[in-house]
Parts: structure tokens; sequence; C-alpha cells
């Protein structure tokens, strides 16, 4: 009955609307409460991650033969890289994991189109009132929308404005947009609850948004940009950048996409219209290059072209990663490997050496198609323990904390148990922070 409650008061935020999945529950009721230390480790070490993955576009500005040599874009992929002029930051989520040994791990940084803002925001704010009576909690996700609002309005109003490539702009006086466009798959169900939540928070800033997907994108007499026909100053994309460009396959055996051509058409509406001030994109399309995971086989191959700050971050927080193409992929331990594809996401393309059998990692060692892959050295999560006034279901789970980052500010987390690797599975488990 508890959670029949619960799942009614999900389904009156107008927001989230599915709190099961395959029959099984999606949250849990009985929250995390993590001391103030452990969340001041998770925020340094998130951003610590941003300022690195900062530097990494810097170094890529400086060097855009890796383009083709190291990152093997496809000609719109390195359009969008080119012209976004290593802007890559809005929004941003690090996820990082405890492990056996005490240390911190980032699996990967999801900085294109980041998702979960409205499980972690509405489930927070749900059983949030259930913790009234203990007063030495704060919820890390209440300040998410201010902070959201003060990086589009912030992000508007430096649209245009050149980039020296060795240091960040001035603050730029804030501008806020009055008409914003979101833009994401509208044929997907999966983020229909971050496109209501964003829309929401956008509309009580007494903005106009119009929702569609890339192909209501066009152009005005006046050389605006529309979306569905009107027009917007601001696009809120949350469409991945490995769709707007060329489709790629990533098995040998597995079937050409129906729609492997690039968005050319709308890129073309689009690209131009960022780089000449006339609309703001938010994420910027530079995460073309911050989301592709031959970027964490980068920070280890080419760690002595980092600061010594983030030499340091590399070697505490982001586990040991190659290109495949780099290395024998027999010679790969089953159970000291994971491998990953570039552009995957949410436990997408993701085959964890121990959780496997031998006979399906033999099978995807000889299916991947190296170019477009990853290996990244496993590391062994310290698990959820349940204790006496935590959720049982999940007692020995993995948690996955995903901290988020906006403007390079860690703003929120998001903690997910997994029975192994961490997939749309998960059970989002509300989490809270002791004061004392």
């Amino acid at each position: 009955m508890e959670y029949e409650r619960f799942s009614r008061q999900l389904y009156e935020t107008g927001i989230l609307a599915d709190p099961w999945i395959d029959g099984e529950r999606r949250f849990s009721l009985r929250p995390l409460l993590i001391g103030a230390d452990r969340y001041g480790q998770l925020a340094g070490a998130a951003e610590g991650i941003g300022a690195l993955m900062d530097e990494l576009a810097r170094l890529v500005v400086r060097k855009p033969e890796l383009l083709d040599d190291f990152y093997g874009l496809t000609e719109w992929q390195k359009a969008m890289w080119s012209m976004s002029e290593g802007r890559w930051h809005g929004i941003a989520r690090v996820d990082l994991f405890l492990c056996t040994d005490g240390r911190w791990r980032v699996c990967e940084v999801n900085s294109d189109t980041p998702s979960g803002e409205g499980e972690a925001v509405i489930a927070n704010r749900i059983v949030a009132e259930g913790l009234k009576e203990e007063r030495g909690f704060v919820d890390p996700n209440r300040g998410m929308e201010d902070r959201f609002w003060e990086m589009l309005t912030l992000s508007h109003a430096a649209a245009g404005m050149e980039r020296p490539p060795e240091r960040p702009p001035e603050r730029p006086p804030e501008r806020p947009p009055e008409r914003v466009g979101l833009i994401y798959p509208t044929d997907l169900p999966e983020d229909l609850s971050l496109i209501a939540l964003y829309r929401n928070w956008l509309t009580a800033r007494g903005c106009k948004v119009v929702t569609g997907s890339p192909y209501n994108l066009g152009l005005d007499g006046r050389g605006r940009v529309t979306l569905l026909g009107e027009p917007v100053e601001l696009v809120l994309r949350h469409y991945k950048t490995d769709w707007w460009g060329e489709r790629q396959v990533v098995w040998r055996d597995q079937e050409p996409y129906a729609d492997p051509d690039p968005l050319e058409r709308e890129l073309s509406i689009l690209l131009p219209a960022e780089m000449e001030g006339r609309v703001t994109v938010v994420n910027p399309f530079g995460s073309v290059i911050t989301q592709n995971k031959h970027s964490l086989a980068l920070l280890w191959e080419y760690r002595s072209h980092f600061s010594a700050a983030a030499q340091q971050v590399i070697e505490d927080l982001i586990p040991e990663t190659h290109r495949l193409v780099d290395i024998d992929p027999a010679a790969l331990s089953q159970s000291e490997w994971v491998l990953k594809s570039v552009y995957g996401c949410e436990g997408d393309s993701v085959i964890v050496g121990p959780f496997v059998s031998p006979e399906i990692w033999k099978e995807t060692l000889d299916k991947v198609i190296p170019e477009h892959w990853v290996a990244q050295r496993f590391f062994e999560v310290e698990p959820y323990r349940a204790g006496d006034s935590g959720d049982s279901d999940c007692d020995g789970w993995l948690p996955n904390y995903g901290l988020y980052l906006i403007a390079g500010r860690a703003a929120g987390l998001y903690t997910r148990l997994s029975r192994e690797a961490t997939d749309y599975r998960a059970v989002t488990m509300p989490s809270f922070v002791r004061k004392f």
C-alpha cells in the first residue's frame, strides 16, 4: 500500500507516470542518508572531472589532428565539434562508484544528453515529506532548478562571444531567454519525464516553450531559428550528437540503420545560427567529443599533455582505458576488463567481463568493430548494505552515485542501485545529506 500511495503521488506531479518497469518498482521508499563529508567527496570528485573535461576540450582545440587520428570522427561530427569552438558544457552527470579499496571511480561522463533529473528531483521531493521529523538532513536536489535557470541565462548571454582558447570568458551579464525550443526524440518515451520537468521549470520563469524533434526545425524570413514554425532564441537539446551525425553500426553482424544519414538540413540550420549568435544551444554540440569514450582513453594516453592537477584526477578517478584498436582484444582477461561502445550510454553496449559468461565474452570480442569500442579496467564496487532502516530488497546491490554538474559545479545527486551493471532496470534511491 505504501508504494501504491507513492505511485499516485508520482503520477499526480504530471512529470513521472511510470513507477514500475517490467513489473518491478523503479524507486526505493527508504532514502539513502549520506554524511556531509561523503557528499563533499562526491561533489569534489565530480567538479574535478568537469574541470578535466574542459581541459581535454581545450587540448583537442589545440590539436585538431586528433579528430581524425585518435577519434576517427565522421565529417558531420567534426563539423559539430569545429563550430562549437570547444564549448561542450551546460549540464552533465558524472557517475561515481565507491570501490572496495575505498577509492572513488568514474565509469563515464554523461555530458551530451544527461537524464534522470526528473526522477532525482521529484522522488526526493515526495520522500522528503516523510522526513520532516528528521531535521538534520538536506535535499541536494532542491536548488537544481535555480542553478539550471542561471546556467541557461548565462549561456544565452555568452552566445556569440569569442572564447579565448586558453581561458574561460568573463562572466557575461544575465540575459534570460524568452522563447525556448526543447528538442528531443519524440518517438521515444524514455525521457518524457525530463522534458516535462524542463518545460515546467521554463514556463514557471515566463518562457514560451515549444517542444519538437530536429525535423521540426526551420528558419523564418528574418533568419531566426524556428521549431514547429515558432521562433526560438535558445534550443535545449536532448537529442544525442551521434544521432545528429552519421549513424554507424558498432557490431559486425548488426543490421545497418534504417536512417543512417546525418541530419544535414537540421545541422545546417543550427550550427551556423549558433556560431553567429542567432541561437543558443545547450548542451553545445562540442559534447560530441566529451561524450565519446575515446576521450577516456585519450586521458590515459596523453596524460603528459595535461596540468599536474588534471593528471592527479586521471590517476585518482579514471579507470585505465584504451581504444580497442590499440590493444590485442584476445589478450584481455575477462575478469579484469569492461568493453564499452564509444557512444553507448545507460548500460547500452556495455559488456562487463566478470558479469557475463565466457561464451558471451568471446562472442563479443568476435563481433565488435574495434574502431567504435574501448576497454576499461574493471573495478569492484562496495555494495549497499541496508542495515536496520534501509531498503532490504536492495541489500547487496551496487550503488551508482550520479552527481549533476551545472556550469561546472555540483548541483544534485541521482543514486541508482543495480544487481550488476547500471541499466534501465536500476532502482532509484532518493538521497539526502546529513548536516552533521
